[in-house]
């Protein structure tokens, strides 16, 4: 081990030679030397930042326009509409409930027949903020309510000619 030692000590080249003459000064007066601190005034960057928000906020609730549904025409409107809500949701959740391997195709297709149906009222929606309170506009939007009802009320008729229809089959094979 001390050979190696010795080895490495004699291979290299250390420096033994003193510092130029004052560089010990020059290095305490550097440590002691007092550092230029900028200090950044915050306050009046975090007020500008809070103006940019504020006016960003305001900016973007002033040009969002609301738009208007069957509900806010008036509050006889507010009851239909929930009644269609309400009893379309209903009928959903039973048409859910029959879905089957042999239901699967005819609840494909009503559920893509309404989902043409509720585009069509989302451009009933856009009508009816853009061009006021029309009756044609909300007679639209109702038949649209009763076009979605019938569909779900036909499409559960076809699920129970197909229950009845497996149903005798069943009977049949027994």
């Amino acid at each position: 081990m001390e050979d190696k030692l010795n080895q490495f000590f004699s291979e290299n080249e250390f420096d033994f030679q003193e510092p130029h003459i004052g560089h010990l000064d020059r290095f305490e007066r550097k440590l002691n030397q007092q550092k230029k601190t900028v200090k950044t005034s915050w306050k009046w960057l975090s007020v500008a930042a809070s103006v940019v928000l504020i006016l960003g906020f305001w900016l973007g609730s002033s040009h969002q326009k609301r738009q208007l549904d069957l509900a806010d025409v008036s509050p006889k409107m507010e009851e239909v509409q929930s009644y269609f809500v309400s009893t379309i949701h209903q009928e959903l959740k039973t048409l859910e409930k029959n879905r089957n391997l042999d239901t699967e195709k005819i609840i494909e297709s009503a559920l893509e027949e309404l989902e043409e149906l509720e585009d069509e009222y989302k451009v009933f929606v856009k009508d009816l903020t853009k061009n006021g309170e029309q009756r044609e506009i909300i007679s639209a939007m109702i038949k649209n309510y009763q076009q979605r009802l019938d569909v779900l009320e036909n499409t559960l008729k076809q699920i129970e000619q197909v229950k009845n229809t497996n149903l005798v089959q069943d009977e049949i094979y027994i």
